[in-house]
């Protein structure tokens, strides 16, 4: 005997698909001891800087937009040079990541060549390598080269990018059928054009991922460009907004500079987030060859 369900009615869900009451305190919990840092940091840039050093609460203050009048006027709007930078920094160096990430990722994945494996276990073990133990010899590199403290100095080591070579030859090989490569070549397309045509257009939500994860890692680095600039008119905020810290040791006023700095140099990263989330689709390819 069959069961007949109307159409409209909602399944009744199974234990497995019901919302587990302990993992959702669980994300909450998370959530909330992410977010406190944030409204600390929004609260702080509030108030002026003889109500940072008092009894602190997280009610508002109302010194907010005299605080980013004074951080704007510090030393002619020498943060909004640091901001530039940074987006100089991220931005470009983002981009040409993604795009060395996406040739090398399609090669990898696609293409049979002597020294295939040996060069992806390489590319694991540069995955591992943290960025601390490159910034020395990079630095004495760029230093015989005579790029240190220049703008070159940070965006040439951003350019390739290990994780995302890895993130993109992944996706490549899940997202992208060999048939549809082969039916491209049949119709007498060459490499780049099956690669620039047919290739990169898939690889679109990979690829977004890859470019947020290399425009954060660049925006919030900070031993690299610390090591390669002295001109404090090339830093990006991290280090320029550092330097104003180490100030406020001397002078407690810079605190109240820092702070909404601070908030200010996080409100572009929370709206490339909002911006491009619109992009991260599953299995678009699903429906690209018929079964």
């Amino acid at each position: 005997m069959s069961t007949v369900t109307l159409a409209g009615t909602p399944k009744p869900r199974t234990a497995q698909q019901r919302p587990s009451v302990f993992g959702t305190g669980i994300l909450v919990v998370g959530a909330i001891y992410c977010l406190i840092p944030v409204v600390w940091v929004l609260m702080a840039s509030s108030k002026a800087s003889n109500e940072l050093f008092s009894t602190f609460t997280y009610a508002p203050g109302g010194s907010l937009f005299s605080n980013i009048a004074d951080l704007t006027a510090y030393r002619d709007g020498l943060f909004w040079r640091w901001m530039a930078n940074t987006a100089l920094y991220a931005g470009v160096g983002a981009a040409l990541s993604t795009l060395v990430s996406a040739m090398a990722g399609y090669a990898m994945a696609k293409y049979r060549f002597p020294g295939r494996a040996a060069l992806f276990n390489i590319l694991l073990a540069g995955v591992l390598v943290p960025g601390v133990i490159l910034a020395v010899p990079q630095y004495l590199l760029f230093a015989k080269l005579g790029l240190t403290n220049t703008y070159w100095a940070v965006l040439l080591p951003s350019i390739i990018s290990p994780y995302g070579i890895y993130l993109a030859r992944i996706y490549v090989s899940a997202a992208v059928p060999d048939e549809v490569i082969e039916a491209a070549r049949t119709d007498g397309a060459k490499d780049w054009r099956v690669f620039r045509s047919v290739v990169l257009p898939m690889m679109v939500p990979g690829l977004v991922t890859v470019f947020l994860f290399q425009f954060v890692a660049i925006w919030n680095n900070f031993l690299l460009p610390y090591v390669m600039l002295g001109d404090d008119k090339l830093f990006p905020v991290t280090v320029g907004l550092s330097g104003l810290l180490n100030q406020g040791a001397q002078q407690p006023a810079m605190y109240a500079l820092v702070i909404p700095g601070a908030l200010l140099s996080i409100l572009p990263l929370l709206a490339l987030f909002l911006l491009l989330q619109r992009f991260w689709q599953v299995d678009l390819a699903a429906g690209a060859v018929k079964s």
